[in-house]
């Protein structure tokens, strides 16, 4: 005797996620509380803290005089440099946090361009919402091998 044939009930399965845009591409984030499953590292957000700590040195070894000089010899906007610039007063845990890909989505290439404080106790609250921050010990250990990376990054450009 044959059996009836079964039919499958529907299955309904229900994944809550988003699609974001950051550094350019598309990316599948995950609801709070769900563990992540890497550092994902922004490359243009690298690149630009590079560009930006290379353009300082650049002004400071009197390679160009002035903003005008820099964005003339890069052929680019001025305003463009003195926003990338800028980015040389962020705080040393957020650019850790930005090399080690764990700043959080919320920070990106446009978010950093816009006009943040200088003090560095006042820029985590607006920059970082709830991405992890190196503690002050770790910060110490690490930081030879974070400034040999940027110092390699500066080189992309």
């Amino acid at each position: 005797m044959t059996k009836p044939a079964v039919t499958p009930e529907t299955l309904s399965v229900h994944i809550p996620f988003r699609i974001a845009k950051r550094g350019g591409r598309k990316e599948v984030q995950l609801p709070p509380g769900v563990p992540a499953q890497r550092a994902r590292i922004d490359n243009t957000l690298v690149k630009a803290l590079a560009r930006a700590f290379r353009w300082q040195r650049m002004l400071e070894d009197g390679t160009h005089a002035t903003l005008l000089d820099q964005a003339r010899a890069e052929k680019i906007n001025p305003s463009y440099v003195s926003r990338v610039l800028r980015l040389t007063l962020l705080a040393p845990e957020l650019v850790e946090a930005i090399l080690d890909g764990t700043q959080g989505s919320e920070l990106t290439i446009a978010r950093m361009l816009e006009p943040f404080p200088a003090d560095w106790t006042k820029q985590r609250p607006p920059l970082m919402g709830e991405a992890r921050i190196m503690d002050c010990k770790e910060l110490a250990d690490d930081s030879g091998s974070k400034a040999r990376m940027l110092e390699s990054s500066s080189k992309i450009d």
